[in-house]
């Protein structure tokens, strides 16, 4: 059976948590979680926060055991801009993209797969 989870606005770009999203990918959650615990990147909380969640509930919507759960699918999509701008010189701006991602996370049992 497949279950998943969804952070939202998430204030990292796309681009940068994808990479920490390709690391975990397919793996058994109890490694995935350990590989996030100690993956130096600011993106591997975030995602390691939606993997969790993703467990849980597996475990108390549908009484899933965790050790029998893998990650099967888990992607960052992008997600709204805030424009800000920054004073140049000359009386200019230049314009300050801070994105957001979507973080989606599904698990799924070995017997389902």
């Amino acid at each position: 059976m497949k279950v998943r989870a969804v952070s939202k606005f998430v204030r990292s770009s796309p681009q940068k948590v994808g990479l920490v999203v390709d690391v975990v990918r397919g793996k058994p959650v109890q490694e995935a979680l350990d590989i996030l615990q100690f993956l130096p990147k600011h993106a591997a909380r975030d995602v390691r926060s939606c993997l969790a969640s993703a467990i849980a509930n597996a475990e108390n919507n549908y009484q899933l055991d965790p050790a029998d759960l893998f990650v099967s699918e888990i992607f960052a999509n992008k997600g709204p801009t805030i424009k800000r701008y920054m004073a140049r010189a000359k009386g200019r701006g230049d314009r300050i993209l801070k994105r957001m991602s979507h973080i989606t996370v599904v698990v799924e049992d070995r017997e389902g797969a």
